[in-house]
């Protein structure tokens, strides 16, 4: 039996097509963007879908949500100003499976993305993804000096379970920051 890479599916173009959705709309508050898909998101078709990952309680603690929303409710996001996408569209069991390639190439792509789309903040998250794919080996945790695609850039740690570096209040303070109070959206039916 043969065994290799498997085909990508492809668009009618050509283009390949993204194991999972960016959740983006012109012009939001905040577009978050995780380093790649872990299997079981790519699997159920949600962002930061693995059991453990704090991305959706430090989104609640930040207050950027109004509720505790799951991962198969992402689509929502926009209705708060907010977006998630990642740098590298390829889904592995972890993010070290990456090539530098792929992390650069991935970066190019971002800054396109925020280019079009017109996000206030873009929010990395993960510091050596960051550093690989933007080429910024001195960075560190905060707001960058750089604007990518025209859009205020920070950098703030990535919610996988796997980062004991940062606990979860950490997280919802550091994510706090992205959107002052006078920019915050209460979705659909306001406040």
């Amino acid at each position: 039996m043969r065994t290799g890479a498997r085909p990508v599916p492809a668009t009618a173009d050509g283009a390949p097509v993204k194991p999972l959705r960016d959740v983006i709309a012109p012009d939001l508050d905040v577009l978050f963007c995780g380093i790649n898909p872990s299997l079981l998101s790519a699997a159920r078709g949600h962002h930061f879908a693995r059991p453990g990952n704090r991305f959706w309680p430090a989104l609640h603690r930040a207050g950027l949500t109004p509720r505790l929303m799951t991962p198969d409710e992402d689509a929502e996001l926009p209705a708060y100003g907010l977006g998630i996408t990642n740098v590298v569209d390829r889904p592995t069991r972890t993010a070290a499976e990456l090539s530098t390639e792929e992390l650069r190439a991935g970066a190019e792509a971002l800054a396109r993305l925020v280019d079009t789309y017109r996000p206030r903040v873009l929010a990395v998250l993960g510091i050596t993804a960051w550093r690989t794919g933007f080429d910024r080996p001195k960075a560190a945790i905060g707001r960058q000096p750089e604007r990518i695609g025209g859009a205020e850039t920070w950098v703030v740690p990535n919610p996988s379970g796997l980062n004991a570096h940062h606990q979860l209040p950490d997280l919802a303070r550091i994510y706090a920051q992205l959107r002052p109070e006078n920019g915050a959206r209460h979705g659909p039916g306001g406040p």
